[in-house]
């Protein structure tokens, strides 16, 4: 059976405990073991037993980091076949662990239309035939539109454009919202919905995030 270590907690305003619910039915679906924690120092121990490791993790302060020992604990797991999937707050927990956003594939760095401000954007697929769009529709999301900064490397599964509202330079301008990578033998996949929980319930981030978890776990 897949073995899953699940982190959340944190900053209360990405409401952490209600979207740790929601992600608890997609495992009951999957039928995966999970172990949770709200304890960034659950990852002070070997991981390598997880065939995911699953963050839900929310910064509260811009230099909170992981220590030396987490990191190497996190990053020796996933090098060796552990999956990683996050999403939404976990672009922006751990800010000052460099080595963390690393492996990520990026960072949050802004929502120009506001803080939980519930701004329409569309989300474009952009790799149809990967699997973790299979079933998966373009579709509109009403929430922070996240502004990262990402690794070139990443293989992007969908991206947003921003409308220049409120700042016109930025239209036309785009941004990755969903991406996968390997690190080691682990696989990676993120995507940045997720403010609250009716962002999460369309059925089109639902059906992606749950592909998601599929796809980054160890098999």
């Amino acid at each position: 059976m897949t073995s899953v270590l699940h982190l959340y907690g944190g900053w209360p305003g990405h409401y952490p405990y209600e979207v740790a619910a929601w992600t608890r039915e997609l495992f009951r679906e999957l039928d995966w073991e999970v172990e949770e924690a709200t304890d960034i120092f659950t990852l002070d121990r070997d991981l390598t037993r997880f065939d995911l490791i699953v963050i839900g993790w929310n910064n509260a302060v811009t230099t909170e980091t992981l220590t030396t020992s987490q990191e190497n604990r996190l990053l020796e797991a996933i090098e060796k076949g552990t999956g990683l999937a996050a999403w939404h707050g976990a672009g922006a927990a751990f800010r000052a662990s460099l080595r963390y956003h690393m492996v990520l594939g990026g960072s949050f760095v802004e929502h120009p239309a506001g803080e939980g401000y519930p701004h329409p954007y569309m989300v474009n697929l952009l790799d149809h035939a990967h699997p973790i769009l299979r079933g998966v529709e373009d579709f509109e999301v009403r929430s922070e539109q996240y502004y990262m900064q990402v690794d070139p490397n990443n293989h992007v599964l969908a991206e947003t454009t921003f409308d220049g509202n409120p700042f016109p330079w930025l239209k036309g301008n785009r941004s990755p919202v969903a991406w996968v990578r390997q690190w080691g033998e682990g696989r990676v996949f993120y995507h940045s919905i997720g403010h609250d929980t009716g962002n999460l319930s369309d059925p089109n981030v639902r059906r992606m995030t749950l592909q998601g978890l599929q796809w980054a776990a160890r098999t």
